[in-house]
């Protein structure tokens, strides 16, 4: 009689007032609405004001403190004017360079050469880099090659290239693909490398095999990996850029930001040669935040990783 009654009291306690029991289609229902609420995770944009006071601010401040600390050890002869300019001679040399009418036009010099060359290196790298991640004997063959090239200093290939092409564009634009093409390409094969088994077997299910299968499922699902190979890619495209326009200064060339270093260095102008260094650094930061930035955002707020 006791388990009976307590049978009983369960089942009346199980049962709601409206005297319907719970079927078992609706409790599975509520949970998979609460799973899809703790999955719902807000992405909005996050406000001007607060990426001006998170992003902008603090770099804007370090800059200022950093320029402070220059300019008090100039003031303080701490060092020679010989070894460390004073900001203001820095800048004088950019006032001198925008009265002249030639500042835009050294910088857009270089700015074409090292876009162009990525874009080359771009073309030619993600092809590669799918060829080395999805066929074994390629990437048995070419694979440690990749690797080794990543690791060669971009500087080594001015020589050749020189020897090669002469003093010209195409000199520039095979040292940026020489130094860019294994950092895109290993970027994409680390990206394919980390996408689940599960998800292949599900594009090949569902007909996505070959060319198809490569840009419906591999390609999206290796996107931060690859992502992450541009970024590295263009920084080795603007360092191989520079090393060549360094080394192999020719006035048939233009005037570009590497060229405004070695002239600096030429002719013992320290303030030019601290201006062209600032400069190559603004314009690798601005490509940076301009396009890789926006571009890394998009793809963590389009899959849910760009939480406020």
């Amino acid at each position: 009689m006791a388990s009976t009654d307590t049978t009983e009291t369960v089942s009346d306690a199980a049962v709601p007032a409206s005297g319907t029991p719970p079927r078992r289609g609706d409790d599975l229902g509520g949970l998979g609405a609460g799973l899809d609420a703790l999955d719902a995770v807000e992405v909005g944009r996050t406000p001007v004001r607060e990426v001006l006071t998170k992003k902008v601010l603090p770099p804007f401040v370090a800059v200022l403190l950093v320029l402070g600390v220059w300019q008090a050890l100039v003031s303080l002869k701490v060092t020679d004017e010989t070894k460390l300019p004073a900001p203001s001679a820095v800048w004088d040399s950019l006032s001198e360079l925008w009265l002249q009418g030639t500042l835009f036009e050294v910088i857009w010099t270089s700015v074409s050469r090292g876009l162009f060359g990525f874009l080359f290196a771009l073309a030619i790298g993600t092809p590669l880099g799918l060829l080395v991640s999805r066929v074994k004997a390629v990437r048995a063959a070419i694979g440690p090659i990749l690797s080794g090239l990543q690791s060669l200093p971009s500087v080594a290939w001015v020589p050749p290239a020189v020897l090669w092409f002469g003093l010209d564009d195409a000199m520039m634009y095979t040292v940026i693909l020489l130094g860019a093409v294994p950092s895109i390409a290993n970027g994409l094969v680390s990206g394919v490398d980390q996408i689940p088994p599960l998800y292949l077997r599900a594009g090949r299910t569902l007909g996505a095999t070959g060319v198809r299968g490569a840009w419906h499922v591999v390609m999206p699902a290796a996107l931060p990996g690859y992502l992450a190979g541009l970024k590295q890619g263009w920084a080795f495209s603007w360092r191989s850029l520079m090393a060549a326009e360094i080394i192999a200064s020719s006035p048939d060339l233009g005037l570009g930001l590497g060229q405004l270093l070695e002239n600096g260095r030429n002719n013992i102008d320290l303030p030019g040669v601290f201006l062209a260094i600032f400069l190559i650094l603004v314009v690798g930061i601005a490509i940076d935040l301009l396009i890789f930035s926006p571009l890394e955002r998009y793809v963590l707020r389009s899959r849910g990783l760009l939480v406020k």
